[in-house]
């Protein structure tokens, strides 16, 4: 890693390269420049916010050396006073999360289908801004929990913004925004204790789920490896609302999207998720951060599914309900472009913290259905955000200002940087020539789909597979591997294992009878209560596309723990390592204490990581160099801790030919994916090999 960094110090060390990239639409990052400033550096004085130069930001003015503190000192009032509202409400959902910006390519046009201008010519480059985010935690809790991400996009677009919100689950909680509340309130802490945080593992989550069986799906997803992404740039989304598309003719066609990483899909155990939450509660940050920084940008494709209006009604689920997927067998994902996140943010609050999304953040071409979910998700996004950021003005924040021109008679609010000079802020008007003006559809303005709408004032569900609660659960479940079904299992154990109501833990197990009765018996058995008494849905149906076995695997961006000591094979480790550069893997050398370590032929390597700060769990794989240290016995010690928590976790393993002792072959191990580099000529690419193949489910 320390070579790769050296090889890319620019990246790291100019600051302009932070800002400059070359052939990426800056639009954008050239708008923020206006606001970036600099505090630091020869000749900067420190002055108050009105610019008065301070003699003494150390003590404040006192009656006498000994005396008490003086109302007068007015830079302690206002230093103290700033500080105090540092902090502004934090979301009550997505509370944790970071951003980067990047730009989105288009592949294809989608002129047929949508008047959309950043979707018309392929090749077409537009500025993004996007928030990863955990749904459950409070800000202070941790990146791995086991929870449902956001995944949250917005384009700057020559029409004004479009915020496209998505999940890394393709379906949802509930079937209606009226009941988002109740789900909410139900997965937080308990509000007697506050306890526990950013996790499902308690009585009020699954009593909700019990007693509100829609859930039954988005469950699946959570207990599934889906609920704990290996990285942010290995993780699917989908904004699960359906959408229209409006072509220049006025036609409509149901839309939904996703986003597909181009390093596959890939996830965590769930005891790696639980350990890293507690050893490096900022493991997708860093991640993100080191990513980027390294020039390995995460790069995601977008696809649609469409469905005609006339076809709206063809299938045996609801097209309206997002507790239901669209099956990407029954309805194909057409890939349209391309999305790189190439620049961090330069300040976290500013940018990440003060960014809002609002799925009702539309441009022409895109409008809403009669998604009962969506629609009330376009209310509550922009309200909450009045709230959370304290003022109408959210827009004139920089991160959310449109790149194109803003012509608007809104005005004063919190916070308002505006400085309009207009007398006239009305519509209609005379004085002004009645500006600003309205833009008819045809030239730009927009315009909702004109639906047609009958029917009486009612609370009823849309329509009967509304009731269909458990078909595309036990879809999922029939699209899972062997070791995918016995992680689900493994990960309801846990987290009903804290549910201390018997009732609730027999509701539960009940209600995923329908799902899979054998599934649900494994889980009665773990947790002390009946098995299901009944069977589960009759359905055969599977989606290969829902199982992970099925992404893409690279060793690209993978990172590799190299466990090393002196008097090593310089000449081997040298062609490994270099290989394991030259195929863009991430390394870090580790030993006993920082410095450099000393091979057979002078060579050296500077050490990063000492195994005092670091855990074979932050690692995808080991490359096992051994060697000597000062501390001959803490040093195997160690390197023998790391080695059985990654080989317990299936993780691939390398051993540079000074390490073969650590390594024993025995009819209790068959050692799959250990690659040894004695007498073996392919080891570099058997080892990238298994690096790329990440786990080795065979393994015992």
């Amino acid at each position: 890693m320390d070579d790769y960094k050296d090889d890319h110090k620019d990246e790291y060390n100019d600051e302009s390269s932070r800002h400059k990239k070359p052939g990426h639409d800056n639009s954008k990052n050239e708008q923020l420049n206006k606001y970036r400033e600099k505090n630091t550096g020869p000749g900067e004085k420190l002055t108050s916010d009105a610019g008065l130069k301070i003699s003494n930001d150390r003590w404040s003015l006192r009656a006498g050396r000994r005396g008490p503190t003086l109302f007068q000192d007015f830079h302690f009032y206002k230093k103290q006073s700033h500080f105090n509202r540092e902090r502004i409400p934090e979301k009550v959902v997505h509370a944790r999360g970071d951003g980067a910006y990047g730009e989105f390519e288009l592949y294809k046009s989608m002129r047929h289908v949508t008047r959309a201008h950043f979707l018309q010519e392929p090749g077409c480059k537009t500025p993004v801004f996007v928030r990863f985010s955990n749904f459950i935690g409070s800000k202070g809790s941790k990146d791995t929990a086991i929870d449902i991400r956001g995944f949250a996009t917005k384009f700057y677009t020559q029409e004004g913004n479009y915020d496209m919100l998505a999940l890394s689950f393709a379906v949802f909680s509930v079937m209606d925004a009226m009941k988002f509340a109740d789900f909410v309130h139900a997965v937080k802490p308990n509000p007697r204790t506050a306890v526990p945080q950013a996790t499902v593992a308690h009585d009020n989550a699954w009593d909700y789920v019990a007693n509100n069986q829609e859930i039954a799906h988005f469950i699946m997803w959570l207990m599934s490896g889906r609920g704990r992404p290996r990285s942010w740039r290995m993780m699917e989304a989908w904004p699960v609302n359906t959408f229209r598309f409006i072509n220049e003719h006025g036609k409509s066609t149901f839309v939904r999207f996703v986003w597909k990483p181009m390093l596959g899909v890939h996830s965590l155990l769930l005891d790696e998720a639980n350990i890293i939450g507690g050893v490096d509660p900022d493991y997708h940050r860093r991640d993100l951060h080191e990513a980027i920084m390294c020039g390995a940008y995460p790069e995601y494709e977008l696809g649609v599914q469409l469905i005609q209006e006339e076809d709206q009604f063809k299938y045996d689920f609801d097209i309206l309900d997002d507790t239901k997927l669209w099956p990407e067998e029954v309805i194909p994902v057409e890939i349209i472009g391309k999305m790189t996140l190439n620049r961090l943010v330069d300040n976290h609050f500013a940018e990440e913290e003060q960014v809002s999304f609002d799925p009702a953040t539309v441009v022409p071409g895109i409008d809403f259905t009669n998604d009962p979910v969506l629609q009330g998700r376009s209310f509550a996004y922009r309200d909450t955000d009045y709230h959370r950021l304290g003022t109408g003005n959210i827009n004139n924040i920089p991160v959310n200002q449109p790149i194109v021109e803003t012509n608007l008679n809104q005005r004063q609010s919190d916070v308002r940087h505006r400085i309009d000079v207009d007398s006239v802020h009305y519509h209609k008007n005379s004085l002004a020539g009645n500006t600003p003006k309205e833009t008819p559809p045809e030239k730009g303005g927009y315009a909702h789909y004109p639906e047609k709408v009958d029917g009486h004032k009612t609370r009823e569900r849309p329509g009967e597979s509304f009731f269909d609660f458990f078909s595309q659960p036990r879809m999922f479940w029939n699209s899972m591997t062997p070791v995918e079904k016995q992680q689900i299992v493994e990960t309801f154990n846990f987290h009903l294992g804290y549910v201390k109501s018997k009732s609730v833990r027999q509701q539960v197990v009940d209600m995923f009878g329908n799902v899979d009765t054998h599934m649900a018996t494994a889980i009665a058995e773990s947790i002390g209560v009946n098995p299901p008494k009944e069977s589960h849905v009759p359905v055969t149906k599977s989606s290969p596309a829902l199982s992970q076995a099925n992404t893409a695997y690279y060793p690209y961006t993978q990172k590799v723990a190299v466990l090393i000591g002196n008097g090593f094979n310089g000449k081997e480790v040298k062609n490994v390592l270099d290989y394991l550069h030259h195929c863009g893997v991430f390394i870090d050398i580790i030993s006993e204490n920082l410095g450099t370590v000393k091979g057979d032929d002078g060579m050296q390597i500077e050490v990063n990581t000492i195994f005092t700060s670091t855990y074979s769990v932050l690692y995808d794989s080991l490359y096992v160099v051994g060697g000597k240290t000062k501390n001959e016995a803490k040093f195997r010690s160690d390197i023998k801790s790391f080695v059985k928590e990654a080989y317990k976790h299936y993780k691939p393993i390398g051993v540079a030919t000074t390490a073969a002792s650590y390594f024993n072959n025995t009819n209790k191990n068959n050692l799959a994916g250990v690659v040894f580099a004695e007498n073996n000529p392919n080891f570099k690419d058997e080892f990238v090999s298994a690096i790329a193949q990440q786990r080795f489910w065979n393994r015992k």
